[in-house]
């Protein structure tokens, strides 16, 4: 089976392991992170004053009515471009009527090419950056085994696409100027390149806004208009630059699918379109139209094994209101909230007779995310029947447009964090409505680093960092061990702010050599535990023990009893030492210099133990289960 990205460099052992089935199942998502080659050693945008209406179409989900419907979206990029009313009386492109105006279609030239230089952290030497590279198109290395599935898949660099939206900004995935150092653009028929710039990167709807300063690009420019969620079977057209020529492309399908589906780069769960269209390398960013010349969605993500072809996937026009909304009414992108609670379906008439539910609905909840606002006011076996009156049923499906059903998930995609929602639930066989505020999901180990630089404090030649899922990609997951794998893909977050510390395998000697960490020397990837007798809560609340540490030892305690003793004044003394002789800037990140603040007041939640017991794959969003 062989998965990629649509475009620039890319891996498949980021994804999180709720994405991902086994191998005998046929289903497997792309994944989406901008990186370059492993090493061997291991704006805010200022809207204007006077804001216009942005005419985003959008077919009303839930509405009976075949036809699409228009919204008037509020969007902080106008359309300086966009000709006034008399360019909206003008007849558009009709492609079914003349599929050979596509050649001369205005809306074409909307369409860009990015080149993207990267410049990706080293996570397993987090005080420096690996080097850098320039998306070209051509093969970087073979394969690599999922830890949990065997997948053979390719490392891919190329050039992207993007589109322009009016107010000389553009739309692209967040995957193709991931770890940005630079970003050029170029029109169709220019021989010109451009800078641009990333003012916001929604990760987790997969979407990155640029914008471009020169007037010089924008002359003639037409940005492209916004259409409605296509339906089943409706003509689709991919615009884009992929791989196998430098000149635009143009592929042609049909709407095979819409549902909820797996958003590899952002390990999210949203509306998705999928097409039978070609999508390649090169496609992400580009943009998806109708018939009528209208853009329906940005194609990112494509699936491709032995028994399968040509299945594409397109971020409908939806999910695009949604991030260009966030972002207008915060300055920046807050992301998609999430309610907390881990769901099993209640088909099962037994099942919903024990937990009496009178009715063939309602989906059962088998935990609740400390961390989330619906701790608050949920319990485990409550059954939730209704969401904004809207029912839920047995299978966790709710109505969607006229005939079809959606995963419940989709109605708490369309919120915004700090959104309030009403729940009807079941609580031992007595209905109830309950309130829950909708917050954005807290990862014990990220997908993505926020600010680009992990965190990291050397001690002693002790390096010691938060566990990321870009540091296990770049480790290789069977240097990680079987415990740490374990809690960073089935553990949650007790507390805001907590993180697995692990001790970095910083070289080929594990730890930066010297002679007062002699007996240290094999030690690597271990979780720390406390320090002094202390719990460990997250890396800036190590660093901050160690600053405050009056005693003659450190003394690290590591899983499985393991135990690392330094004489603290001989530790103070070869630090300097230590990062002369290997090149470090600073034995600490940046952020660890400033003030600690606690993330919990007491210590009901470290009392607990270390994070949750891990939990089986069927907990993870299949076979019934899934995560909201």
């Amino acid at each position: 089976m062989s998965v990629s990205v649509a475009c620039c460099c890319f891996s498949f052992l980021n994804a999180p392991a709720r994405l991902l089935q086994s191998s005998s199942s046929p289903l497997c998502f792309v994944a989406a992170s901008t990186l370059t080659p492993r090493a061997s050693s291991s704006s805010k945008l200022n809207p204007e004053k006077k804001k216009k209406k942005y005419t985003l179409r959008v077919r009303d989900e839930h509405s009976s009515n075949d036809g699409p419907q228009t919204m008037a979206f509020k969007s902080p990029f106008g359309s300086s471009q966009q000709k006034k009313d008399k360019k909206e009386s003008q007849p558009t492109t009709d492609l079914r009527t003349d599929p050979a105006k596509i050649h001369d279609a205005s809306f074409l030239d909307a369409v860009v090419k990015v080149y993207c230089t990267h410049t990706a952290p080293d996570y397993s030497l987090p005080w420096q950056k690996q080097r850098q590279f320039t998306s070209t198109g051509r093969q970087l290395s073979s394969f690599s085994d999922s830890f949990y599935f065997s997948l053979s898949l390719a490392y891919i660099a190329c050039v992207c696409s993007a589109f322009m939206i009016g107010d000389g900004k553009l739309l692209t995935n967040a995957h193709c100027v991931e770890h940005d150092t630079q970003v050029k653009v170029k029109r169709r028929g220019d021989d010109r390149k451009y800078v641009a710039k990333v003012l916001v990167r929604g990760v987790d709807c997969d979407i990155a806004l640029l914008s471009v300063e020169s007037e010089d690009f924008w002359k003639g420019a037409e940005p492209l208009r916004l259409g409605h969620l296509p339906r089943l079977q409706d003509s689709v057209t991919v615009v884009g630059y992929p791989l196998g020529g430098d000149t635009i492309s143009v592929t042609k399908g049909v709407v095979s699918r819409i549902e909820v589906t797996s958003y590899a780069h952002g390990s999210s769960d949203l509306l998705g379109i999928q097409i039978d269209a070609a999508i390649n390398p090169g496609n992400s960013g580009g943009p998806a139209f109708n018939d009528q010349g209208e853009c329906i969605g940005v194609a990112f993500q494509v699936y491709r094994s032995e028994e399968t072809e040509n299945i594409g996937y397109v971020i409908p026009t939806t999910v695009v209101s949604h991030f260009l909304t966030d972002y207008e009414r915060n300055a920046k992108y807050t992301g998609y909230p999430c309610l907390g609670v881990l769901l099993q379906k209640l088909e099962n008439p037994a099942l919903r007779e024990c937990l009496k539910v009178p009715t063939n609905e309602g989906v059962l909840v088998r935990r609740v995310e400390p961390t989330s606002d619906a701790s608050k006011v949920l319990k485990e076996g409550d059954v939730i029947v209704s969401f904004d009156d809207l029912r839920v049923g047995c299978e966790g499906t709710v109505p969607f447009r006229s005939s079809e059903r959606i995963a419940f998930r989709y109605l708490i995609s369309q919120k915004f964090a700090g959104d309030i929602v009403e729940l009807g639930i079941i609580r031992a066989g007595e209905p109830k409505k309950v309130q829950v505020v909708l917050r954005p999901r807290v990862h014990l180990v990220p997908y993505h680093i926020d600010g680009g630089q992990p965190s990291y404090i050397i001690i002693a030649g002790l390096v010691f960092t938060p566990l990321s899922e870009p540091l296990i990609e770049e480790e290789c997951e069977d240097t990680i061990g079987l415990k740490l794998l374990t809690k960073a893909r089935y553990s949650v977050a007790r507390f805001r702010g907590e993180q697995i510390v692990i001790l970095s395998q910083a070289s080929h000697n594990d730890v930066l050599a010297n002679e007062v960490n002699i007996g240290y020397e094999d030690m690597n990837n271990q979780q720390v535990l406390k320090f002094n007798g202390t719990h460990i809560r997250n890396i800036h609340h190590l660093a901050h023990l160690i600053d405050m540490c009056k005693d003659k030892y450190l003394v690290f305690e590591f899983e499985d009893n393991y135990v690392a003793v330094l004489e603290r004044e001989a530790s103070n003394s070869a630090s300097l030492c230590i990062l002369k002789d290997y090149g470090i800037p600073s034995e600490r990140s940046a952020d660890l210099r400033e003030p600690y603040v606690d993330p919990v007041h007491d210590n009901e939640a470290l009392d607990q133990g270390f994070g949750d017991s891990p939990v089986s794959n069927l907990e993870i969003g299949f076979d019934g289960l899934v995560w909201a």
